[in-house]
């Protein structure tokens, strides 16, 4: 259950992990699409997707979901990172994932939602609680 990404981002080799929702998205596209080689060729047929077709798809997709805010391709690693962060994945996972050396480079690309820093108890209420009764 794990993605191999190749020359990704940095041109990095790393795993990701792979939703076993994704999984049956994929599995159903290549029953449909029957490809020859990889998942999504490119042109030729016999090369992958380029990154120029991909950005081209993602604006497209955003388009046909109304989304208008400015958007790219690598605003949806912030938003993994971010996700990943408010889901409660620890910050050192994240950062292999990402594929980072330094964890400060991972610290950017983990925007907190307010909603999340809301949710966080202050230490400082834990003292005006009452002690916990002794045995």
């Amino acid at each position: 259950m794990m993605i191999r990404v190749v020359q990704g981002k940095g041109r990095k080799d790393r795993l990701v992990m792979l939703s076993p929702a994704l999984l049956e998205l994929l599995r159903a596209w290549w029953l449909q699409a029957r490809p020859k080689g990889w998942l999504f060729p490119g042109k030729p047929r016999i090369n992958p997707l380029s990154g120029r077709r991909m950005n081209r798809a993602f604006h497209e997709a955003m388009e046909a979901a109304g989304i208008s805010k400015k958007a790219t391709l690598h605003t949806l690693r912030h938003s993994f990172a971010t996700h990943l962060l408010e889901a409660g994945a620890d910050v050192r996972v994240i950062q292999v994932l990402l594929g980072h050396a330094q964890l400060e480079t991972t610290a950017r690309y983990t925007h907190v939602a307010a909603s999340t820093i809301r949710g966080v108890r202050s230490p400082l209420d834990a003292l005006w609680e009452a002690p916990p009764e002794p045995d």
